[in-house]
């Protein structure tokens, strides 16, 4: 039998529901809110590491431009797409080595920053 994780194994569904909350409306997500209202910056590297590989859709290792552009379905399926001015800061954040993908260390550096 496979373990399936949920996201809500890690955060709390009010506080992930505050945190889509305050991002609901085109271009007004920040990473660095929405880390600190989901409860994210609060977890210690592990959690962080196991909420990277539910954010990694394709299980590469990375999270990749267009898998970032889903980020908040992630979190809850009927949350909006990025924006890909959006999606592209956020990327620009954490892409530390410039290949373009965030990896897990680059993922967990930028969630507790």
């Amino acid at each position: 039998m496979v373990f399936k994780m949920s996201i809500t194994d890690l955060l709390s569904p009010s506080a992930i529901a505050a945190a889509l909350r305050d991002c609901q409306a085109p271009d007004s997500f920040s990473h660095k809110k929405f880390f600190q209202l989901s409860g994210m910056s609060k977890k210690s590297s592990s959690q962080i590491k196991d909420i990277f590989r539910l954010l990694d859709n394709d299980q590469s290792g990375f999270i990749e431009e267009d898998e970032l552009k889903y980020f908040l379905q992630r979190f809850e399926c009927g949350a909006r797409v990025l924006t890909t001015s959006e999606t592209k800061t956020f990327l620009a954040a954490a892409d530390h080595d410039g290949d373009g993908k965030i990896g897990v260390e680059e993922f967990q550096e930028m969630v507790l920053s």
